[in-house]
């Protein structure tokens, strides 16, 4: 299984980020969520190595054009979990005694969904929102009709 890894340019310079991830407390803070972090080893202004209670893992900067490219990488310390097999012993199979009812008669179908009349659009803006049908965006740059004010809307 290959190791979780995240890489991203920062703007920012390499001695600026070393001295971010080679102090054990600003690392930390950073990795809070994978609980106590220990530096284990370090290589001057390119790669810290880290260590956690479930996890371990790198830091490495390495300087790009416009800042630094810095490559993420963790690895699960804790040991995978051995899957136990539970042998179940086979119970006798016993015959139904009659045959099952079906769950709904052969000849009703659920009813079918009542359909609402679709508007039209010389229908007034007022019956369609009495109707419970708001209108939609594209509604507010259709043409009225020559005469017809617009009316408002009470909410």
């Amino acid at each position: 299984m290959t190791e979780p890894r995240a890489q991203r340019t920062l703007v920012k310079s390499p001695p600026e980020l070393w001295a971010e991830i080679s102090d054990p407390d600003a690392l930390t803070r950073r990795l809070s969520e994978l609980g106590e972090i220990r530096i284990t080893r370090l290589e001057p202004e390119s790669t810290v190595a880290w260590e956690g209670d479930r996890v371990r893992g790198t830091v490495e900067l390495e300087a790009s054009g416009w800042g630094t490219k810095v490559t993420l990488t963790a690895q699960s310390t804790a040991p995978d979990p051995v899957p136990t097999v539970v042998e179940e012993e086979a119970a006798p199979v016993a015959a139904p005694a009659r045959a099952a009812a079906p769950l709904e008669p052969e000849g009703s179908a659920s009813p079918a969904p009542e359909s609402t009349p679709a508007t039209s659009r010389n229908e007034p803006l007022t019956k369609r929102v009495a109707a419970g049908r708001r209108p939609g965006l594209l509604s507010l740059f259709r043409r009225r009709p020559r005469g017809s004010a617009p009316t408002p809307v009470a909410d």
